[in-house]
């Protein structure tokens, strides 16, 4: 299936993991592609598939990213410096949290890279870095982010299957069609209808600090994750003791809090721009490009947005082929957009700054919903 070319390397070694699981083949007379799929579409994906790796378009160039880690690693490392050379008064401090602050959300791209397999050819060796920079340059679970994020990349929006979506409804009515739903059954977690205004001092500047940071841990110690745990203290004891001989205890505190806000931040507007917006629905059993187009969308290309993206600006090709190197979206770009226009499917690229506005439009659009559905007798 696509899903399972999508996301696996070396499939030859995870084939024989399926082995166990297989019940039988098709009979000759029976349809390889099911109802709910257009079979054109998949047989013309696959074959652009096939393209994209005689291209060479899976293949990393290493090079690349080790600029990306030496650039993160030079952040990190002047960010203390600054305080150690121009003391702890207010201006050195905003530096330093400005600089650390940049140097987490490049090493969060770039730890989402080594954990799609897509920096290494071997996958031990993208495992292996993913466990440095993810838990050592970071401070969360490598494994824990892997669980989650693999689930929302093959339900993408699909509820009670994409967890990036859990949100809804205890915080946050999703989508037009469960925000009636919400409104109808008469339930009320959340002033719905001011959503798109409690979003700015809720979402974005508290996800990292509070349930992020907890359920990392969480996930880790009940999975017994002890590799992950292990390596997530080594940046705790690195943070404290290097940050810890400089600042005393109250700035210290305010130093990490702060740079876990703004780290936040940062991350939920570029993460949501490309979903939130988009169809948000039960699961449609839909083939492999149809569930992926619905749920995602781009923002226009230029060296700042790729930079301050991480390339998730193309995340329509990202979310097609997973495993793609970062530095190749832009290749296939121009391929998946005449797929899209072969089988009359939207894709939709925008604006840095329009995909933001359009968080809020959808959160106020959908908080509108749920009013009139509620409000209704």
């Amino acid at each position: 299936q696509d899903a399972f070319v999508a996301f696996h390397v070396n499939k030859v070694l995870v084939s024989k993991y399926l082995k166990p699981l297989q019940i039988g083949e098709l009979a000759p007379d029976q349809p390889s592609v099911e109802p709910t799929k257009n079979e054109m579409l998949v047989k013309d994906f696959r074959e652009l598939r096939a393209t994209v790796e005689r291209m060479g378009l899976l293949e990393p160039n290493q090079l690349f990213f080790f600029l990306l880690l030496a650039h993160i690693l030079l952040l990190d490392t002047a960010a203390w410096l600054i305080l150690f050379y121009f003391g702890t008064s207010l201006l050195p401090f905003v530096f330093s949290l400005l600089l650390l602050t940049i140097s987490q959300v490049q090493a969060s791209w770039l730890q989402h890279d080594l954990g799609h397999l897509s920096v290494f050819r071997k996958t031990k060796w993208n495992h292996l870095l993913h466990k440095f920079v993810m838990c050592h340059l970071i401070g969360a679970s490598a494994k824990w982010w892997t669980l989650l994020h693999s689930q929302h990349h093959a339900k993408p929006n699909c509820f009670h299957k994409d967890p990036d979506i859990d949100m809804h409804p205890f915080l946050f009515t999703l989508g037009k069609k469960f925000s009636v739903e919400l409104g109808i059954k008469k339930k009320k977690y959340m002033p719905y209808n001011h959503q798109h205004k409690y979003f700015f001092i809720t979402l974005p500047p508290l996800l990292f600090p509070t349930y992020f940071h907890c359920h990392t841990f969480y996930i880790a110690y009940t999975k017994k994750y002890w590799a992950d745990l292990a390596w997530m203290l080594t940046f705790y004891i690195r943070f404290f003791y290097t940050y810890g001989s400089l600042l005393e205890t109250k700035t210290l505190n305010s130093l990490i809090s702060l740079h876990r806000m703004l780290e936040s931040s940062w991350f939920v507007w570029v993460s949501q721009m490309n979903h939130i917006p988009m169809d948000i629905d039960y699961d449609k059993n839909l083939d492999w490009v149809s569930t992926q187009l619905l749920a995602t969308c781009n923002v226009e290309q230029s060296l700042f947005n790729d930079w301050f993206t991480g390339h998730l600006n193309f995340q329509i090709e990202h979310h097609l082929f997973p495993t793609m190197p970062r530095h190749n979206y832009c290749k296939v770009a121009p391929l998946v957009k005449s797929l899209c226009a072969k089988h009359g499917l939207e894709y939709q690229c925008k604006p840095l700054l329009t995909a933001f506005a359009d968080i809020v439009h959808s959160l106020k659009t959908s908080g509108e919903l749920w009013h009139d559905a509620y409000l209704h007798k």
